[in-house]
């Protein structure tokens, strides 16, 4: 590691940049993908990268140890986003999915809740009312009310019912509930193991699962003096507050994140 002091919390920007600037053979990025690298769409089908994104994340990739995107997304979404991405890994379903050196690799122990997942899905567009749309993605179905606000507490009440008959977990987002198979994978365990081996990290997210992933990089400070993690929150009028709190530095939009990496980039 360089001698540049570790710095402290809080921390200013330019004091995040000259850490990371010094120590970037050591240090990861990683990247929520809706609401950070896209803006949130009525329809999750249509959510495209800022047009910047895929350049900016490829120059910084040429500069860092490494570059991750950490989605609730497939690891096929994603990949059908990033295709031109040659340096980027995907981490898909929150790291149940994880595409590295182009090969995809699935958490085994999800692998036989396919089955239900898409029976579920099949339930939720029977029973939900209709506008809020089921998003299946064979290991989890998310049913977003996004267009249909008015609908929350069914689809939260629709969505714990199942969790507790079928053997579920829930996941609460922007204005989405996700079901997930009952298997101990989360974003907070994707990054703790990311940053197993690097001196330096970066998180950038706008959701309520992103705040384990904030976590993840206080607690590996706390067991690692030389470590230096910096949570960034993407504001929203959804999450954003809470998501605000529990990180370092908030920007504004998808747009901002493009900007602020660009600039970051002439540190190196």
């Amino acid at each position: 590691m360089a001698q540049t002091p570790r710095p402290t919390h809080p921390l200013s920007i330019d004091e995040a940049w000259a850490f990371t600037a010094a120590n970037a053979a050591a240090t990861t990025f990683f990247f929520d993908f809706d609401g950070v690298l896209s803006p949130v769409t009525d329809d999750p089908d249509a959510s495209q990268p800022a047009p910047a994104v895929p350049g900016v994340l490829e120059r910084l990739a040429e500069v860092v140890q490494r570059v991750a995107i950490v989605s609730a997304r497939p690891v096929s979404f994603l990949r059908s986003r990033f295709s031109s991405l040659e340096r980027v890994d995907l981490y898909g379903l929150y790291g149940l999915e994880v595409w590295h050196e182009g090969e995809v690799v699935t958490e085994p122990a999800a692998l036989p809740w396919v089955p239900a997942m898409a029976d579920l899905a099949e339930r939720a567009k029977a029973e939900l009312p209709a506008p809020v749309l089921v998003e299946y993605k064979r290991l989890s179905v998310a049913l977003h009310y996004r267009t249909a606000p008015q609908e929350a507490l069914a689809v939260e009440r629709w969505a714990h019912e199942q969790a507790e008959s079928v053997g579920l977990r829930t996941q609460a987002g922007r204005m989405v509930v996700e079901l997930k198979p009952p298997v101990d994978q989360d974003k907070g365990m994707v990054i703790t193991e990311g940053v197993r081996d690097a001196g330096c990290a970066w998180y950038f997210g706008d959701d309520m699962s992103d705040i384990k992933a904030f976590d993840a990089l206080r607690a590996r400070e706390a067991v690692d003096p030389s470590f230096f993690g910096v949570a960034v929150a993407v504001a929203n009028p959804e999450t954003g507050a809470e998501v605000s709190s529990a990180a370092d530095l908030t920007l504004e939009s998808p747009e901002a994140v493009v900007q602020f990496l660009t600039a970051g980039l002439t540190r190196f």
